[in-house]
């Protein structure tokens, strides 16, 4: 089992990824984070899409979803964001943002879910 900070830096090895954290969808706070860069604060980031996690499960449970979210994915014109709540760890999530040029979606998504495997929060 990793900690946090072992598992944010092996989300950041994910080709194209420049930030990672792990964030509380209920605080909107960083419990930490690693990258980013003076154009891009991961834990600004992080609190604005609080929101999104927050409305997603709302609109779910409005629509009787009985149903788990695995990730969201944002997809902006350079970038990809993604979004990989924790299961079992009810308002923590994976959030981490990548270059769209060099990244592949798919091994992303795949790589974020065997961070969540060995994070131990």
């Amino acid at each position: 089992m990793a900690n946090v900070k072992q598992s944010l830096e092996e989300a950041l090895k994910i080709e194209g990824a420049f930030a990672a954290c792990l964030a509380d969808s209920k605080s909107g706070m960083c419990l930490g984070s690693v990258g980013g860069n003076p154009a891009f604060n991961i834990e600004t980031a992080a609190a604005a899409n609080t929101e999104v996690v927050r409305s997603k499960m709302k609109a779910m449970s409005m629509l009787g979803i009985k149903d788990r979210i695995e990730d969201i994915l944002i997809t902006l014109g350079e970038q990809y964001h993604l979004i990989r709540p924790l299961t079992g760890k009810e308002g923590l999530f994976l959030y981490v943002a990548l270059h769209r040029a060099s990244a592949n979606l798919a091994m992303a998504r795949y790589k974020l879910s065997e961070v969540e495997k060995t994070l131990q929060v």
